[in-house]
């Protein structure tokens, strides 16, 4: 592992999910980009590159599908792993999951120190030992 911290990208239209989620990432010693929504996320994430993107599902102008999907489409981002936070009962087709890099589902509410153990995991740092609760 390197001495520079991971980028994580926190996508979310809700100001104070996107306070939270980064200042627990912050903390934890991730450097933090955010965007208020999935055109604004998809901007951030193309133009800075991050290694992990943290989205909401249910934003205006992209969902978190839609621009996980076009992450796809572009080579530098293409890559990059994605974790989906949902409303409790929202869930993912396989097919959804096979045509993005969405590596992790978390329902709304959820424990910081959750997420920080997923982030973990799709950062290749941690292990998965909470994904049959996330």
């Amino acid at each position: 592992m390197t001495d520079t911290p991971a980028t994580i990208l926190v996508v979310d239209d809700e100001a104070h999910i996107t306070r939270v989620v980064s200042l627990k990432l912050r903390n934890a010693g991730y450097t933090v980009l955010t965007a208020a929504d999935g055109e604004e996320g998809l901007e951030a994430a193309l133009q800075h590159t991050p290694d992990l993107i943290i989205t909401d599902m249910q934003m205006p102008y992209l969902t978190g599908l839609e621009m996980a999907r076009r992450l796809r489409e572009h080579r530098a981002t293409a890559g990059i792993p994605l974790i989906m936070l949902t409303a409790r009962g929202f869930g993912l087709t396989p097919d959804d999951m096979a045509e993005t890099n969405i590596k992790k589902m978390m329902s709304k509410p959820f424990g910081p120190r959750d997420l920080l153990r997923q982030v973990e995991v799709c950062l290749g740092g941690g292990e998965d030992e909470a994904a049959e609760a996330a």
